[in-house]
Parts: structure tokens; sequence; C-alpha cells
């Protein structure tokens, strides 16, 4: 009765989130919080962009946006007690805009992201998922979190310039003395000069700096005002077309979407809790069900109130950085969103290069994940190289995780180590030979 009593006793926002427990404090969350959102704050405006080019009204997607991700992290914060925040997929809403979108109207577009989506919360809901996360190998594993944190890395030197496209070898560097580069790059050593003295705050301190300068230096970061009112959503909410896309033509597409949501989320999740050091050696970690169920079933709310699926964000690391470790930092990022329906005009002087240095760092903090794999046993090391490299290269998480995994059994069956093979690898890597084969050609 008294151990009881003194749970009843403590504060309810201890209770729900068991901060002592996870040894951390609110105000650590709140900072954490505060991190991850403005670290993918961008989606806002990004995501919107997007999807008008198929003739959505980017007003109502913005403010769609903003909601959907509030409900995915706030849910995810109460139901998983994980500070992991969730938003529209930037691979998809790519795939959906320039790929199903030249084919179909985005009403039949969007209902296909529903449907791929669903069939991607079933996997969830039946522990398909939660036994292939179980049984993917350590390599794979140690391999899919630092492809993600050069991907993100990647985005981060992108966003500020550093490294630009050449038709010649690529990439190339950028204009080294330009000011989205000096500012962004002034930004991540910020990060990391405070971050090495322990400092917690770094990433949030350096976006709020480079933010401010980026306010009185550059002549594109405008103020704008401070509040106005949300625009109208029913030009898009009700619109998508969920019997339209249900045909035969569509079967693909759907079964592409399932893919990607299954490896881009699931591989984003794995490389944020191990992160935060919540994951065990199998890649499990408390109240994992829980946590694959609201990503899964978020993605299908995107498809349904037309803001592509929403998935679990990388960007969540750079919460977990800083201390992030319940979910109290994902309701944050939620109460973020929902604010900025109110205050979109404030959005605009966060630049994307203000973002660039803690995107960066976060690839740092993630590449860390390659000193588990076994550098003397190519058949381990081949594996996690070819995930890791292939994500950037190719610009996509999944054909990373795809090439793993075929790389992994390849090798494994042609030097007689069928031992660490299990049927999950096998039949993963046999479907995306079959999705290479049959869907992308």
């Amino acid at each position: 009765m008294s151990d009881l009593q003194s749970n009843q006793s403590r504060p309810l926002i201890e209770r729900i989130f068991q901060l002592k427990e996870k040894k951390t404090t609110i105000g650590t969350e709140i900072i954490a919080g505060g991190t991850t959102f403005l670290t993918m704050v961008y989606i806002i405006f990004v995501n919107p962009e997007i999807l008008s080019v198929t003739g959505m009204d980017q007003k109502a997607v913005f403010v769609l946006t903003c909601l959907v991700t509030a409900f995915a992290s706030i849910l995810m914060g109460l139901a998983a007690n994980l500070p992991i925040a969730l938003a529209p997929a930037m691979g998809l809403n790519a795939f959906f805009a320039f790929s199903i979108c030249s084919k179909y109207s985005w009403e039949v577009g969007m209902g296909a992201i529903f449907w791929g989506s669903l069939l991607f919360f079933l996997l969830s809901l039946f522990k398909v998922r939660h036994w292939l996360i179980s049984n993917i190998p350590p390599c794979l594993r140690a391999g899919i979190s630092a492809g993600i944190g050069l991907f993100i890395a990647f985005m981060g030197f992108k966003n500020m310039g550093l490294i630009a496209p050449s038709p010649a070898t690529l990439l190339t560097m950028g204009d080294i003395l330009s000011l989205p580069v000096l500012l962004g790059s002034l930004g991540f050593f910020v990060i990391i000069i405070l971050a090495a003295r322990n400092f917690h705050a770094a990433v949030l301190i350096s976006i709020l700096l480079i933010s401010l300068l980026g306010l009185w230096l550059d002549p594109n970061i405008h103020y704008e005002g401070i509040v106005s009112l949300p625009p109208d959503v029913t030009t898009v909410v009700g619109h998508v077309d969920l019997v339209g896309s249900l045909n035969i033509a569509m079967t693909g597409i759907i079964f592409s979407i399932m893919i990607v949501s299954l490896f881009d989320s699931s591989g984003t999740i794995l490389a944020v809790t191990d992160k935060a050091g919540i994951a065990d050696s199998k890649g499990r970690f408390p109240k994992m069900r829980q946590a694959l169920l609201v990503d899964s079933f978020s993605s299908t709310i995107g498809g349904l109130f037309g803001t592509s699926s929403v998935l679990t964000y990388i960007e969540s690391s750079a919460g977990v950085s800083v201390g992030g470790r319940t979910g109290l930092t994902s309701v944050v990022v939620g109460i973020l969103f929902l604010l900025v329906i109110f205050f979109s005009p404030l959005a605009h002087i966060v630049p994307s290069y203000a973002t660039s240095g803690a995107l960066i760092f976060v690839g740092i903090l993630m590449m860390s994940s390659l000193v588990k794999v076994d550098w003397h046993d190519l058949t381990e090391a081949t594996p996690a190289f070819i995930t890791a490299l292939m994500m950037p290269f190719a610009f996509a998480i999944t054909e990373g995780v795809a090439l793993g995994f075929i790389s992994y059994v390849v090798l494994k069956a042609f030097t007689g180590k069928f031992k660490d093979l299990n049927i999950c690898v096998v039949t993963v890597a046999i479907l995306f030979v079959l999705k290479f084969i049959f869907i992308d050609h």
C-alpha cells in the first residue's frame, strides 16, 4: 500500500514519463524536444512545396503537416514513452509527387499512400515487423545506423551549400565564402565545441544563434510578424480517393509504399533507440510494439488526411544527443508543431543552414555504430559497408537496406556460413530482389 501511495504522490508528469527511472529531468526533455523540433521544422515548408506540384493546396498542406506531425509525435510520447518524433516522410512525398502523380491525380495517388500505409500498419499489428527487427544481424543494424547518419550529414552539407551538384563529377565543393556556408559552418563548430565541453543544449543554442545572425545578415531572411490565422484545410481533407486507388494498376505502387515505409521507419527507429542507449543487442527496446504500432498507424493518418506517409524522423537523434530519453521529448515536439500553425511567420527566420550543423553533428554520432562491426570478417564487414555507403550514394535509405540484406545472404551462403542466416533475412533479401526485378523496372 505504501508503494502505491508513494507512486500516487509523485507528480503526474513523473508517473507518465518515468523521468527519474530514465535519469532525466523536465528541463532536459524540454530542451531535447525543442532541439528535435528545430532540426525537423523544415518539413512544414518543404512538404507543402513538394506536394503543391500535384495541384494540392499548399496552404492547406502546411496546416495539415503541422497537425499530423503533432498528433503522431504526441501519440508516440504518450503510448510508447520514447523520444521519437514523426512527420511526413521526405522520400515518400517526393515519390508521391514526382512519380505517382505523373500518371494519376493527387486524390488517387494519396489513396495509394493510404493503402500502402495500411499494409505497413498490418505488418506491425501482427508482429511481422517486430519479428523482422529482432532478427536483423548486428552488422546490418550497425550499417543502417551509420548509413542514416551519412545520409543526414549529407543533407546538412547540402543545406548549407558546402557541397553542390556538378555535371562533371556529380558533386563538387560549393562557394565556401558564401553566407550560408559560413554561418552553417559556424553553427557546426559551435555545436562541436559546446558538446565537447558536455553542454547538453549545444544544438539548440547553435540553431538559435545562427537564425538570429541570418536575420541580421541574410537579405533573404525577413521578419514577417508573429501570428497568423491558420488557412482552410477543406480543399484537401475529404478528397482522398480510397476507392479509385484500389485497382490492379496500383498494386506495384502500393507494395512499394509499404516496403519503403517498412524499412525507412524501421531503420530509423533502430538508429535512434540505439543512440539513446535503450535498445539491447538484438535491437529490442521497451514498449517496442507500441512504438511500431504508433508510427505505422500515423502513416495511415497521413495518407488519409493528405500529407503523405508519416514516419519516424531521424532528426529525433538530435534531441537524443542533448539528453532526451522519454516520451516527454516527443510531446514537446508535438506541442511546438501545434504552436507553429499560429506562429508561422516566425518559423521563416530559421533558415536551412541554421540546422545544417545539427544534422552533421548527428551524422558524426551515428557513425560510431560502425565500431560494433567485425571488420576482420569480410562477410560481416562488407554488408555493413554496402548498407552505409549506398544510402547517401543512392540518396535513398531503402536501397541501402536492400543491398545490405542481399549482400549479407550472398556472402554467408557462398562462404558456407549458413548458421548465420535466418528465415527473416533470407525472405527479406528475396523480396528486395523481386522488387528490383518486377517493380523498379
